[in-house]
């Protein structure tokens, strides 16, 4: 299993979007890296979703359940989606703040490459910041 990190501005697709939603295909990635991330992706591997430009927080956890295949909202076949589903919103959302501030974090792709719109976290990663969420009060 690997572990991702997803961005997306709230007043385009919130989490509450996603959940009212019950699934989504994660589309418009227009990067490479991101894109060839989203080819790295498999079923019921995890999903951060972080909501980028407003709030600046990771606010819940998605799983992929369909691997990549076309982009179906443009026919520039060089672009994929993946197919998630919320799991869980977390307890406190983990604001881009208080991760700059966790040394165990330092090496994050969130903050190394702060542009990318899809990412690999590594387990232990995912793992701080569930606890994070848990005891950011």
């Amino acid at each position: 299993m690997k572990y991702w990190l997803v961005k997306s501005e709230p007043f385009k697709y919130s989490w509450q979007n996603f959940l009212d939603d019950k699934s989504t295909y994660w589309d418009g990635v227009r990067n490479y890296q991101a894109r060839n991330n989203l080819k790295e992706m498999r079923c019921k591997d995890l999903v951060l979703y972080y909501h980028s430009n407003e709030g600046k927080e990771i606010v819940g956890v998605s799983e992929v359940i369909k691997e990549y295949y076309q982009d179906p909202t443009t026919d520039d076949e060089r672009w994929v989606v993946v197919d998630l589903k919320p799991l869980k919103t977390l307890e406190n959302p983990v604001t881009l703040k208080t991760i700059k501030e966790e040394p165990r974090l330092k090496d994050i792709a969130l903050i190394r490459q702060s542009r990318l719109s899809v990412m690999p976290i590594r387990k232990k990663e995912y793992d701080i910041i569930l606890s994070l969420s848990k005891s950011n009060k």
